[in-house]
């Protein structure tokens, strides 16, 4: 049965790129008393939660350790316009390339 679940966890975890979903999960051994977070290379304890440098909002639990966009992961808008990212912030703005006060209209996925 434990083999069955592993199994179908990596498949779930294979297929996650094909999606445009925001969250992704990692199994990690029984008995583990930390997780590393892969963008910073930073050891976080089970049972903790913390936002990374490019705003990923992740968690370490006893098992696994999932982890969130929190900024888009794509952001659309007309070619006049460009997207600014904020990681200090965690926020991003989006504005006419010719003139950075006017904001343009835009549509998000994955926040």
């Amino acid at each position: 049965m434990l083999k069955r679940s592993v199994f179908v966890g990596f498949v779930l975890l294979a297929l996650a790129p094909l999606n445009d979903g925001a969250c992704w999960q990692g199994l990690h051994k029984k008995g583990t008393t930390r997780c590393m977070d892969s963008v910073d290379k930073t050891w976080h304890p089970v049972g903790s939660s913390w936002t990374n440098s490019k705003c990923n909002k992740c968690r370490c639990d006893a098992d696994i350790m999932s982890c969130c966009d929190g900024l888009p992961s794509s952001v659309h808008y007309s070619e006049d316009c460009t997207v600014e990212y904020d990681y200090n912030a965690c926020t991003y703005k989006v504005f006419q390339k010719s003139d950075r006060s006017i904001p343009c209209p835009h549509s998000a996925v994955g926040k």
